[in-house]
């Protein structure tokens, strides 16, 4: 039965989960805007978005080494105002040289707020001794959307204030959560010590790390080239352009919101493994797609079933650190940052070589062995501090 302060520390990760998901849309959405403010060409654009997953990835690992010392709370109270920041100073910058330094401080904080609040999430998971991990995500997802839907309704106001405005709510919002997220104590399951970060083994936690790249590589070729392969491919006006990512996006939410519950029943092993089955048949539907509505339908499949794997693979790793040292989940996030470059760089490559429909091939090849992956998400023990 969770306690008072469990429940306590439930709401303020949802308010964390809700700040990331808010301030990270804030920024993606407006990549178009910034391109036309700056006078960006493609391969320019290209470039400085890669700076975003690679010094992510940097203040992912970075972020295990902190919180296994001093815990994610802190982590987060630091780092989270400080994503809020950089967003607000990515709508202000005023040229190239001053959105550099600007897109690798967001980078960096916010592969460290990544990985502090699924450290909090597997806290509050362990301490609830069910699972509750898709609920965080799902919150993440309905505040993304939230961020598109403001950005959207705001767009005849000047692009600073519209990105400035949602970050005054993701800095309070932040602050407020901070007071009650688990403490370095109440991260470690029954007071057990932190192990060395460094010394915590690669071994149990490598199917997890894969199958987050491969979800990434598959993330990464809808949210980036779902709308050319629209236009370009299946010839859609206008009006449909948005529908595949919407489609995308609305399965990935209501997937997330009955997650746990399916989780709790057939076990986190088989749901993953499903989900590898519907996702790379919504890949198989993309490449095959004869018309817009089956090629809309093709990218929901895909959102359905890439979904729980990221819940799941964060939930696995905490199960693999019982210490609570926050270690083994930051170098799974790590390969969320991997996947997404990846997959951004060959799917890119592959369509100007080839095209578009023989690009999304890499990624329901990738996503395929996600089936092949699964069984490492039912650990039978925890994994034990080694010098692997």
């Amino acid at each position: 039965m969770p306690s008072p302060r469990d429940r306590q520390a439930r709401v303020a990760t949802y308010l964390v989960y809700a700040v990331q998901g808010l301030s990270f849309a804030s920024l993606l959405i407006q990549v178009a805007n910034l391109q036309a403010k700056h006078g960006l060409d493609e391969g320019t654009l290209t470039l400085l978005l890669l700076i975003v997953p690679v010094f992510a990835g940097v203040g992912s690992v970075a972020a295990g080494t902190f919180a296994a010392r001093l815990g994610s709370k802190l982590l987060l109270r630091i780092a989270q105002p400080v994503v809020a920041a950089a967003v607000v100073l990515t709508g202000l910058a005023p040229n190239v040289p001053l959105l550099v330094p600007v897109l690798l401080l967001f980078g960096v904080a916010v592969g460290a707020v990544d990985a502090g609040m699924n450290m909090q999430g597997v806290a509050v998971e362990r301490r609830y001794g069910i699972q509750v991990l898709n609920g965080f995500h799902c919150v993440w997802s309905a505040f993304s959307m939230a961020g598109a839907l403001w950005a959207s309704a705001a767009a005849d106001l000047p692009l600073p204030l519209v990105m400035a405005i949602p970050m005054v709510f993701a800095v309070a919002g932040s602050l407020y959560a901070g007071r009650d997220l688990c403490t370095a104590e109440e991260e470690k399951a029954d007071g057990a010590a932190a192990a060395v970060a460094g010394r915590f083994p690669w071994r149990p936690i490598i199917p997890l790390c894969l199958a987050m790249g491969f979800l990434y590589v598959g993330d990464a070729a809808v949210s980036n080239f779902n709308t050319v392969f629209m236009k370009d491919v299946l010839e859609a006006g206008p009006r449909v352009l948005p529908l595949a990512y919407a489609a995308y996006q609305a399965t990935t939410l209501a997937v997330r919101l009955g997650g746990d519950f399916a989780v709790r029943r057939y076990g986190s092993a088989a749901i993953v493994r499903i989900g590898g089955v519907i996702a790379t048949l919504g890949f198989l539907g993309v490449v095959l797609a004869p018309n817009q509505p089956l090629g809309v339908v093709a990218f929901a499949l895909t959102g359905v079933g890439l979904s729980v794997v990221a819940p799941q693979s964060f939930s696995a790793a905490g199960k693999l650190d019982p210490a609570g040292t926050g270690v083994a989940i930051a170098r799974v996030n790590l390969f969320n940052y991997v996947g997404f470059v990846v997959g951004t760089a060959l799917v890119g490559a592959i369509a100007d070589a080839a095209d578009l429909r023989v690009a999304f091939v890499a990624p329901l090849v990738l996503t395929a062995a996600i089936i092949a992956l699964a069984r490492g998400f039912q650990p039978k023990q925890a994994a034990e501090p080694s010098s692997a």
